[in-house]
C-alpha cells in the first residue's frame, strides 16, 4: 500500500461518517487535501517523533529520579508540580499515537499510545481513543459527540434547561466553577478509563493489555507515593499531581471546540465545513506549540487528524487561505481570548437553567 493510500484509509477509520462522506472527487475537502499531500506536509516525521518521544521520557524519568532522592520532604509538591506537567506532555504524545501521527502503523501507534496512555500516566488508551473518535467524526454535534455530552457542565441550551435540583445550581455558576471542576479531571479521567475496562464492550484480548498496564501504573505510582512520603505528605502530592494535570490537560482541550457552534443531532453539513466552523485556533509561536501540544492549530488537526504535529504549523496558511476563499468562517483567538469566550458561553448557557424552587 502507498503512503499516500496508507493515510487515506488511516483518516477515514479516524473520522468516518457515513451522513457525509470524507471527500468526493470533486469536493472541496478533496481539492483542499491534494494541496496539502503535494505539499509534503501528510508525510511521517519519524526523526521528529523519535527526539520528541525521547526527550519527554528523560524528563519523565528525571522527575521521578528527583522525587526518590528527595525522600520525605514538602519539597515534593513541586516535583508533583513538575511530573503534573510532564503527564501532560506524555499524554499528548499518547493523542498523536492515537491518530497514527507518530509512525502510520496501527501496531506501532497503538503500542505507543498504550504504553504513554496506559503505563506512564495512568489513562485507558482504548477507552480514550474510542471517545475521541467519535468525537472527531461529529464534533460539536448534539447527541454525537462524547465531548460534550457531560453530566458536569451544560454545555447546550437543551442540557441546560433539563437540570433540576443540585445540576441546576451547578449550571447556573458553570462559569466560575469551571477551572476549580478541572483540578477533579485527571481523577475523572482515570476513574472512566477503570470503568470501560470492567464493561462488557471492546475485545478481551484489548481490555486485558489495557488493564494490565493501567493496573501496573496504579499500584506502582500509589506505592511509590505512599511508600516514599509519609501519608499525609503522600495525601498531598497526590492531590496537587493529580490536580494540576487535570487542570493542565482540560485547559489544552477546551478551548478547542467550547463557545463555537453546536449542530442539531440531524443537522447535516459536509465534512469540511463541519470540522471548520466547530473548532478554533489558538494563536501564539513555538511556546504555545509546545504548551498545547499542537492542539492550538485545532482546525488543521480535525481535517486531516494523522498529519505530524509539527507539520500542523505549515498548512494553517494554505488551509486559512482555502476557507477564506470559499466563505468559510476560520476562527483564531488568543489563549485568553478565547477562555473569554468559553467562560462567556458557560455564563450564557448556564442562565438558561430553570430556577431553583425552594
Amino acid at each position: 500500500m502507498t503512503a499516500d493510500a496508507a493515510h487515506s484509509v488511516s483518516e477515514r477509520t479516524v473520522v468516518a461518517d457515513r451522513e457525509a462522506p470524507l471527500t468526493g472527487p470533486g469536493s472541496d475537502y478533496a481539492r483542499l487535501s491534494r494541496s496539502v499531500r503535494a505539499a509534503g506536509l501528510l508525510r511521517r516525521r519519524p526523526g521528529y517523533y523519535s527526539v520528541k518521544i525521547a526527550v519527554n521520557l528523560l524528563l519523565l524519568a528525571a522527575g521521578w529520579a528527583a522525587f526518590f532522592l528527595l525522600g520525605r520532604s514538602w519539597w515534593q509538591l513541586l516535583v508533583a508540580v513538575f511530573l503534573a506537567v510532564m503527564f501532560t506532555q506524555t499524554g499528548f504524545i499518547g493523542h498523536d499515537a492515537g491518530h497514527r501521527q507518530v509512525s502510520g502503523s496501527k501496531r506501532t501507534d497503538d503500542l505507543i499510545g498504550r504504553i504513554h496512555g496506559n503505563l506512564l500516566i495512568g489513562l485507558s488508551y482504548g477507552w480514550w481513543t474510542d471517545k475521541h473518535r467519535r468525537h472527531h467524526a461529529h464534533p460539536n454535534q448534539s447527541g454525537r459527540d462524547p465531548d460534550i455530552g457531560g453530566r458536569a457542565i451544560a454545555l447546550t441550551r437543551d442540557q441546560a434547561r433539563a437540570r433540576h435540583g443540585i445540576g441546576s445550581w451547578l449550571a447556573g455558576y458553570q462559569a466560575w466553577l469551571f477551572f476549580p471542576m478541572l483540578l477533579l479531571e485527571g481523577f475523572h479521567l482515570h476513574a472512566a478509563g477503570v470503568r470501560t475496562l470492567l464493561g462488557r464492550r471492546g475485545s478481551t484480548r484489548a481490555k486485558l493489555v489495557d488493564g494490565a498496564l493501567l493496573a501496573a501504573h496504579i499500584i506502582g505510582y500509589l506505592a511509590a507515593v505512599f511508600l516514599v512520603l509519609s501519608p499525609v505528605q503522600a495525601v498531598a502530592f497526590v492531590l496537587v499531581q493529580q490536580g494540576l494535570f487535570g487542570v493542565y490537560l482540560g485547559c489544552s482541550f477546551a478551548p478547542n471546540h467550547k463557545g463555537m457552534p453546536v449542530l442539531g443531532e440531524d443537522e447535516k453539513s459536509d465534512f469540511l465545513r463541519r470540522q471548520v466552523i466547530t473548532s478554533r485556533n489558538i494563536r501564539g509561536g513555538w511556546l504555545t506549540d509546545l504548551a498545547l501540544g499542537g492542539l492550538n492549530y485545532q482546525i488543521e488537526h480535525h481535517l486531516f487528524p494523522s498529519m505530524p504535529r509539527p507539520s500542523l504549523r505549515h498548512a494553517q496558511e494554505p488551509v486559512r487561505a482555502f476557507c477564506k476563499q470559499h466563505g468559510i468562517a476560520y476562527c483564531e483567538s488568543s489563549f485568553v481570548a478565547s477562555y473569554a469566550q468559553v467562560l462567556r458561553h458557560l455564563h450564557t448557557i448556564g442562565s438558561l437553567r430553570p430556577e431553583l424552587e425552594y
